[in-house]
């Protein structure tokens, strides 16, 4: 199962205060509102992957403009080369959601499929989201891994976890990056930081540091990818 047939997720409108945003969302300059997603942004990726990558949720002229996370934005600008890198995609841009980019034994998705003002979702607005990042999760029945950027991510798919019955205390499990967890059930699961644009410029993460955790999850994956 891909993200855009997961039951649901494109007519959803759970979230008033997501929804209000994207539409008083000025475009960028330059483009019209009819260029852009505006709704919902579904994960893609490989069927079979055992790596799966979740992020915050879609960037505001990236993935809510495209309709493909990570893609048309900063941190789909540096996060996309080193995945080419490391043997992940066949490709190392990532433009828009026809460019031909294909994932290999990976899937990528966010926490969060709309876009929050300020890039924070609220805490309902995670819960709101939570089930239909369930059903990725399950539908990726080759899953050994799944690899959370920031500590929004994170503490999201802690959560999810809980109510599943997999983690007993969400608190068992502090964020830091490149931590590697192996909770009672489920996938093995890494943290990284966000590759936002303000966590490069800060020098928080850089390609050293990223491409370490790519080699991290795929060690962890047991998988070749190439």
């Amino acid at each position: 199962m891909l993200g855009d047939k997961v039951p649901g997720l494109l007519q959803c409108r759970q979230c008033p205060r997501l929804v209000r945003h994207m539409a008083a969302l000025p475009p960028r300059k330059g483009l019209s509102r009819k260029q852009y997603w505006n709704a919902p942004v579904p994960g893609f990726g490989d069927p079979q992957a055992r790596i799966c990558l979740v992020g915050l949720a879609p960037g505001a002229h990236g993935a809510n403009r495209t309709g493909r996370p990570f893609t048309g934005d900063g941190a789909g600008d540096f996060m996309y080369p080193l995945l080419h890198r490391a043997g992940f995609s066949n490709r190392a841009e990532a433009v828009h959601a026809a460019d031909g980019l294909a994932l290999r034994d990976l899937y990528i998705t966010n926490a969060v499929k709309c876009l929050p003002p300020d890039n924070r979702p609220a805490l309902e607005e995670f819960a709101n989201c939570s089930p239909f990042l369930s059903v990725e999760l399950a539908s990726l029945q080759r899953l050994k891994v799944v690899l959370l950027l920031g500590q929004g991510a994170f503490s999201s798919y802690l959560r999810l976890l809980k109510g599943q019955g997999c983690i007993e205390r969400v608190g068992a499990y502090p964020f830091s990056h490149g931590v590697v967890y192996r909770p009672q059930r489920g996938p093995v699961f890494v943290a990284s930081y966000h590759t936002s644009r303000y966590n490069l410029q800060t020098g928080r993460i850089d390609e050293t540091m990223f491409l370490k955790v790519l080699q991290t999850v795929h060690s962890l994956a047991g998988a070749e990818n190439d």
